[in-house]
């Protein structure tokens, strides 16, 4: 994971920004360990005790979609408002469409400054603007979570790709 080094690690680990209820971005080109590092702060956090819940952001957006059309979205956005650190992995592959700028906005305004976020995203956060699409919503959403952020951007090889050529060194 090149961008990290192991103190930084050792901090993000401590959970601080937990109890300080901050959200990290981790950016960075595919196969450089977003997920994996989401993942990892994730498992430390529910080793803590804290309530974690990791989701893929387009599949959580679909959930609600269905959520809403069933009558039930108001207490799946209350069961997100609650967990202590919501992963959101992925964030931005897909645009978003008018009914999940909506429900992005919820979700944030939910938690802004009450409980921490860790979004996970290919895509640089000066563009998420065109991916989340409406501007008056995009500056809504980005306003309440880039000033109280901390950022990783990871940089590198792909590890999947790295892995792959030691694995075909083996046959």
């Amino acid at each position: 994971m090149g961008g990290l080094d192991r103190n930084q690690v050792h901090r993000l680990a401590a959970l601080d920004f937990i109890k300080e209820h901050k959200d990290i971005f981790i950016t960075g080109s595919t196969g450089t360990g977003k997920s994996y590092l989401a993942t990892a702060l994730g498992y430390q956090a529910c080793q803590s005790g804290y309530k974690v819940m990791y989701v893929n952001t387009a599949k959580l957006m679909g959930q609600l979609k269905l959520a809403k059309a069933k009558g039930t979205i108001l207490a799946e956005l209350k069961k997100i408002e609650r967990v202590d650190l919501l992963i959101l992995d992925d964030f931005g592959l897909q645009p978003f469409d008018p009914q999940s700028r909506v429900t992005l906005l919820d979700i944030i305004e939910d938690r802004h400054q009450k409980r921490s976020t860790i979004v996970t995203s290919q895509i640089p956060v000066k563009e998420w603007y065109d991916i989340i699409g409406e501007k008056t919503i995009a500056d809504a959403v980005l306003d309440r979570i880039v000033h109280h952020s901390l950022r990783v951007e990871l940089f590198g090889e792909s590890m999947r790709r790295r892995n792959s050529k030691i694995e075909n060194v083996f046959l």
